[in-house]
């Protein structure tokens, strides 16, 4: 191997290779270890009814406010599965699709807005909050679910790719990029948009190279991104 050749061989990263999918309706975790190539879904721990936890794949993109005495330690917010569920119950209490939101250009994405239209529900009205902190807040969870899990391979010490939609704004991005920020994630951030992602995975396949040289030189790649929130 030339010297020249030494040089242009990037590092190889000495922490872990984080991939998040903030999804409008779920989000999903992904991961490198150091050393590795081939990479794998990251189950998330999150309460599943008020007794149980368990780690899933899929963490629901929803935050509820537990009535007082609801839940052991009284939080402000939960994120995921319970969260759903049981902000379905009570939606006053209850945050969805905080992403779209967020690239919402009608609306203060940084103020308490959100749930939003339920102002006038005084029986079981919660707190209220920003899709800036909600966002936040669902990165928080993954960022404190990953550490826990891997106390040797903190988040801090590795990289994180964070996907947003193409249609995102500069504004929607830099509200995504503050929202990772504040929930921890920016040392060493990377924003990558959605179909860019889907049309990375692809090429990391055995059978990629293949497939693109029997298409021809000048073949194009359509990446069709069905997405909870926009397509």
């Amino acid at each position: 191997m030339s010297e020249k050749t030494r040089t242009d061989v990037a590092p190889k990263p000495k922490g872990v290779a984080l991939g998040i999918d903030l999804g409008t309706t779920n989000s999903v975790v992904g991961y490198v270890h150091p050393g590795e190539t081939i990479p794998r879904v990251f189950p998330v721990p999150q309460r599943i009814t008020r007794d149980t936890e368990e780690a899933r794949a899929l963490l629901p993109s929803c935050l509820y406010a537990p009535l007082p005495g609801e839940l052991p330690g009284d939080p402000e917010f939960v994120v995921g599965a319970f969260a759903k569920t049981r902000g379905a119950e009570v939606p006053s209490r209850s945050v969805q699709s905080a992403k779209s939101w967020l690239c919402h250009a009608a609306v203060d994405r940084t103020a308490a807005i959100l749930p939003f239209g339920m102002e006038g529900d005084l029986a079981h009205g919660g707190p209220r909050i920003s899709p800036l902190d909600a966002s936040r807040r669902v990165l928080d969870t993954v960022h404190h679910a990953w550490n826990s899990a891997h106390p040797h391979l903190p988040v801090e010490e590795g990289i994180v790719a964070l996907t947003v939609p193409a249609s995102f704004d500069d504004d929607a991005r830099e509200l995504t990029r503050l929202a990772a920020e504040r929930a921890g994630l920016g040392g060493a951030l990377r924003l990558l948009e959605e179909p860019v992602a889907a049309l990375y995975d692809f090429l990391s396949r055995d059978d990629a190279d293949a497939t693109l040289e029997s298409l021809g030189q000048d073949a194009l790649v359509l990446v069709c991104d069905v997405g909870g929130g926009t397509t």
